[in-house]
């Protein structure tokens, strides 16, 4: 028999794949039972995730080879049967997807739940492919748990109607779409050269390949890196985002700041998988550095040239991706503890911003709102929904005005990483070790770290330039500012989300140590492969 912790790497995914179930089954007027199971799944999958974070931190006793746990479905070995693995990156990147989703969730039961229909199990199944996309040992099974959450993203994206709402999402829908031909095309490429689409057997079978099929494995791999590019909203292939995430409803835009991430996650995970064998470029060097430096360039424009804050909340969110892939196209691991740090404190940010961002909106007259055309078109006026109608929406917390501006400064702080919050830990750490890292036996800098350096710090600048005039529009120069009613739940999630950033600024330490232990771990994929393809003959899995 299989001990409990045994089976945790299954349960991210079947938790909210049941519960998503079970809810397409009820009728959306049972809200609170909707809503019930919803937290249920939430909790139970938050649960899950801290515990598979102390595993592979080692502070949990178990028999997993280097603290990586295997799990097979159905029994079959791989490289032949479906596996899962949680090692420290996925585990991080689980714990980051519920702690968002936890907090947009909340925030969505003031009323964006019942705005339209079938949000809950949309929601669900937006959580189950996130998880099953940190989780998945195979490239096939990555692609159907892409398809899973971009599925159920299509649907929230258009949650709440409403014609800006449609505009933007056949934008989304349509690049997305490229992006899955270009996956499921590589994909069958990589499979007709090596046989295999196991993550851990590709990365032994690409080092065996004869030159001819080198070279159709490399090609293959460049469409698979161009495919998480879109993902990843790297430039040029990144114009859809602002308008998508800025017209989507803000619990629906608070959990889109993660997605852009699975991109940057994939291109990590396959670029470390296939080091032994060489890794081909579209997976690292010169060319991730590249069309990083290109995305912050274009980002960088784009935010001081926008004037709306939800879009430049988007352009926050290419921002964040450009540095990202251009501190992960240096070489070695220098910059990988850092950059996941930067990572997690800019999906927090971002995620806290779109929820501010409807928040400060009710400071301006109820009409001109988003907020106007969703409650028109789903009729949410009569007395089941009067606190929700009219120029009201939530109840009055005290110093609501205070709260959107204190908010407001602190996300502004964090995303142009100034002191003392963590979105400046996580530039400074990656200033410092881009200036320490050298090539080619230079003395000094390489003149790849010198433009990284110089990148990061003009776009911070311009964000503070910015965000720091959007302020003043909107606090300070604005003549028909109106004191906003705002609820518990919708206020509560923005609070947690900002002070998980200044945890994250007061633990810095223990945090950067585990974070640089997972680069170092990313630097050996030797652990992966092994417990991948020899523990997991040892382990039965579900059916086993």
């Amino acid at each position: 028999m299989m001990g409990l912790l045994d089976h945790l790497p299954i349960l991210p995914v079947v938790v909210p794949m049941i519960a998503g179930a079970i809810m397409l089954v009820l009728k959306d007027s049972r809200r609170n039972t909707l809503t019930g199971l919803a937290f249920l799944s939430v909790f139970i999958q938050f649960a899950v995730a801290v515990t598979l974070l102390y595993i592979t931190a080692g502070k949990i006793e178990s028999d997993w080879d280097n603290q990586i746990g295997v799990y097979l479905l159905g029994n079959w070995i791989a490289p032949f049967g479906i596996v899962f693995v949680v090692d420290k990156l996925s585990a991080v990147m689980l714990l980051l997807t519920v702690l968002l989703g936890l907090a947009a969730l909340t925030y969505s039961t003031a009323f964006w739940d019942r705005v339209g229909i079938h949000f809950h199990p949309l929601f669900q199944f937006i959580l189950m492919g996130l998880n099953g996309a940190f989780l998945t040992g195979d490239l096939f099974n990555l692609f159907v748990f892409f398809e899973i959450f971009l599925a159920a993203s299509y649907g929230l994206m258009l949650h709440g109607s409403g014609s800006k709402r449609v505009s933007s999402g056949l934008h989304y829908i349509t690049v997305n779409l490229v992006g899955a031909s270009l996956l499921l095309i590589s994909i069958s490429l990589i499979y007709g050269v090596t046989g295999t689409l196991n993550m851990a057997d590709l990365g032994i079978k690409a080092g065996t390949l004869n030159e001819e099929n080198r070279k159709l494995f490399e090609t293959a791999c460049a469409i698979l890196g161009i495919a998480f590019l879109v993902k990843a909203a790297s430039w040029p292939l990144n114009f859809w985002l602002p308008n998508a995430y800025a017209a989507a409803c803000a619990p629906v835009a608070a959990l889109f700041a993660i997605m852009t991430k699975v991109g940057i996650y994939a291109l990590v995970r396959m670029g470390s998988l296939l080091l032994p064998s060489g890794a081909p470029a579209a997976f690292g060097g010169e060319w991730m550095y590249a069309i990083g430096l290109a995305t912050i360039v274009f980002g960088t424009l784009g935010i001081l040239a926008e004037k709306q804050t939800g879009r430049l909340v988007g352009y926050s969110i290419i921002l964040s991706s450009g540095t990202l892939l251009t501190a992960l196209g240096m070489p070695g691991v220098t910059l990988t503890g850092p950059s996941l740090f930067y990572l997690i404190s800019s999906v927090l940010t971002t995620g806290a911003f779109f929820l501010l961002v409807e928040l400060i909106k009710r400071t301006e007259s109820f009409g001109s709102s988003v907020l106007s055309v969703s409650f028109d078109a789903f009729e949410l006026e009569d007395s089941s929904t009067s606190d929700y109608s009219g120029d009201v929406v939530g109840v009055p917390i005290p110093a609501s005005l205070a709260f959107l501006g204190l908010s407001f400064f602190t996300c502004a702080i964090l995303i142009a990483g100034m002191p003392p919050f963590s979105g400046f830990v996580a530039k400074f750490a990656l200033l410092s070790s881009a200036l320490a890292f050298t090539d080619n036996n230079m003395s000094g800098p390489s003149l790849n770290a010198w433009l990284l350096v110089i990148a990061m710090l003009v776009s911070g600048l311009a964000t503070v330039i910015a965000l720091g005039r959007s302020g003043v529009r909107m606090f300070w120069n604005s003549g028909t500012l109106q004191t906003p009613k705002l609820s518990i739940r919708e206020a509560f999630p923005v609070a947690v989300l900002l002070l998980s950033c200044i945890a994250l600024s007061i633990f810095a330490g223990p945090v950067m140590d585990f974070l640089t232990e997972t680069a170092t771990s990313l630097d050996d994929p030797n652990q992966y492969i092994h417990a991948v393809i020899t523990q997991s003959s040892n382990k039965p899995g579900f059916g086993g």
